[in-house]
């Protein structure tokens, strides 16, 4: 049976926010050009064996508003991520059990099976 750990309130809540910064950055990178400076784009060669040919279209670079706005995803998720891992319980788990205590925060916000 696995380890259960006492995580405080504060630290769950930074781990939920965290994961939920991250997803809405990924979602929102999808939107942005491949990238943030204007680049022409290119094709790749013929794969051997194969009809494929990589290939990026121009991109426009990062506009005006989409610049600042992944510096400030950046910014947030490294706040954050400094926060969970700096966080005084981490001192209170045993060395040995920390991997195990870390793997269990990220999933804390999940169901408990039956």
């Amino acid at each position: 049976m696995p380890k259960t750990f006492p995580f405080p309130q504060d630290l769950l809540e930074a781990q939920v926010t965290l994961r939920e910064t991250r997803a809405a950055y990924e979602e929102y990178a999808r939107t942005l050009p491949w990238s943030a400076e204007p680049m022409p784009g290119w094709e790749g060669d013929k794969q051997l064996h194969s009809s494929y040919r990589s290939h990026k279209e121009d991109s426009p670079g990062y506009t005006e508003e989409q610049a600042p706005e992944t510096v400030r995803f950046r910014a947030r998720l490294l706040e954050l991520s400094i926060t969970v891992s700096t966080h005084p319980f981490w001192d209170s788990v045993e060395a040995g059990d920390r991997v195990e205590a870390r793997m269990a925060l990220k999933h804390a916000h999940e169901p408990a099976e039956a």
